[in-house]
C-alpha cells in the first residue's frame, strides 16, 4: 500500500484551512486536523506521531514516507508534491541558508497575519468539507487516485 503523506494543519484556522484544501485537492496529501491530534484522536499512526517535532502545535506539519517537514518546509513540500512547485530547483534552492530564511519569514509573516489574509484566502474549517471523502479518509477508497 502506497503511503499518503499527511498535512497537519490548524483547523480553528480559515486561511489554514484554504491552504490545506489548496494542497490536497492537487496532491496526494491526507489532511490531519490539529486538534484531533492534540486530543490524540487523529488517525495518525503511532510512528508518526513519535515523529512529530515537540513543538508541532506551533505551525503546520507534513509527514513523507521519508522525513517531517515543519512550518514553511511543510507548506513548500506539499506544493512540491501537488506539483505546482518544480521538485529540482526547489532542491538545489535548499541548499542556501538565505532561501531556507526567506521560506521560513514568509510562512511566519503570512501565519502572524492570517487573520487579515484569510480575508482573502480563507475557507471555513475543516477541509473535509471541501474535499472528496476519499482525499481525506484515503484508506476508504476503492481504487487508486488519479
Amino acid at each position: 500500500m502506497e503511503y499518503v503523506p499527511k498535512l497537519v494543519y490548524d483547523d480553528d484556522c480559515y486561511f489554514c484551512t484554504w491552504s490545506a484544501t489548496f494542497a490536497v485537492r492537487r496532491g496526494n496529501i491526507q489532511p490531519v486536523r490539529l486538534s484531533e491530534v492534540q486530543d490524540g484522536e487523529s488517525r495518525l499512526r503511532d510512528f508518526e506521531r513519535e515523529h512529530l517535532p515537540e513543538d508541532f502545535e506551533e505551525c503546520a506539519q507534513l509527514l513523507t514516507e521519508d522525513a517531517v517537514y515543519s512550518c514553511g518546509a511543510a507548506t513548500e513540500e506539499a506544493l512540491v508534491i501537488a506539483g505546482v512547485l518544480p521538485r529540482r530547483p526547489i532542491e538545489f534552492l535548499r541548499r542556501f541558508t538565505t532561501y531556507n530564511w526567506l521560506r521560513e519569514k514568509t510562512y511566519h509573516t503570512l501565519s502572524n497575519n492570517r487573520g487579515i489574509v484569510a480575508n482573502v484566502f480563507g475557507r471555513d474549517p475543516p477541509v473535509s468539507d471541501h474535499v472528496p471523502e476519499e482525499d481525506v479518509y484515503p484508506d476508504r477508497a476503492s481504487g487508486k487516485r488519479g
